[in-house]
């Protein structure tokens, strides 16, 4: 009986998820009346601002990702290391952004920054872009922080930096060439949610009037019916793939560590 309750309940769950994505994807090919055709999808790739607003997307992503790993990984380490007493306030601290809207963090930000405050990042395309990365950091830090976390708690951190210190490393050596390697797997497993994350956000990149790939998802949704169909198909699509590429570095890892 359990069994076939545990059967049901996935099944269940599966059409729950699944269904909706078969009729987004049915509706994405039948532009063409009559017929299954990818019209929409080559609508989409041939329109000059899905390139713009995605490729801005991807290079946002690709600093956030870096600014992230520069942010998170010195800070869990010296945590682990020298403040474990502090770890339960930094816990917090990084879930906050999980409880604390995104559109009040950009309503912040232009408050803070705009252009007739102290600092006037909103005055100029480099510093709303240093706005805008910030906040991209700012929501994927709950993710970015427990990937290393916990890839931090699988290795012995203190005696790895003692090992690194009596040969005479440095901090810096100890973090890129110690630590580093391994954590690599959750460092990139957060990298991917962030990446995810980046895509499809919406509400910081329209209103500091950014040209990223959600507000333009969501221009085509007002105005078409078949492209925004085939635009969430891709996202969807580039968001399990991220997933895909966790799942693979996490066996590659697995593997390489039992060949050991």
């Amino acid at each position: 009986m359990k069994r076939l309750f545990a059967w049901a309940t996935l099944i269940f769950g599966m059409g729950y998820f699944i269904l909706p994505l078969v009729g987004l994807t049915e509706f994405s090919l039948s532009m063409r009346r009559g017929e299954y055709s990818f019209d929409a999808y080559a609508a989409v790739l041939a329109d000059p601002r899905f390139r713009e607003t995605f490729s801005y997307s991807v290079v946002m992503a690709l600093l956030t990702i870096v600014f992230g790993v520069l942010l998170v990984v010195p800070t869990a380490y010296w945590v682990r290391l020298k403040l474990p007493g502090l770890r339960p306030y930094v816990e917090f601290v990084t879930l906050l952004p999980l409880v604390i809207p995104a559109i009040v963090i950009v309503f912040g930000y232009i408050r803070l920054y705009n252009t007739s405050s102290w600092l006037p990042l909103t005055g100029s395309l480099t510093g709303t872009n240093l706005l805008l990365m910030f906040g991209y950091a700012t929501l994927s830090l709950p993710y970015m922080y427990r990937a290393v976390d916990t890839g931090l708690r699988t290795i012995d951190v203190a005696t790895l930096t003692e090992a690194a210190q009596s040969l005479g490393a440095g901090w810096v050596t100890i973090l890129a060439r110690v630590i580093m390697p391994n954590v690599l797997v959750a460092v990139l497993s957060g990298a991917f949610v962030t990446f995810a994350i980046v895509i499809g956000e919406f509400t910081l990149a329209a209103l500091l009037n950014r040209p990223a790939f959600g507000p333009y998802l969501q221009l085509m949704g007002a105005n078409r019916a078949y492209e925004p169909m085939a635009l969430a198909v891709i996202a969807f699509g580039i968001t399990w793939a991220c997933m895909g590429l966790i799942q693979l570095v996490t066996r590659f890892s697995k593997h390489t560590k039992a060949a050991r």
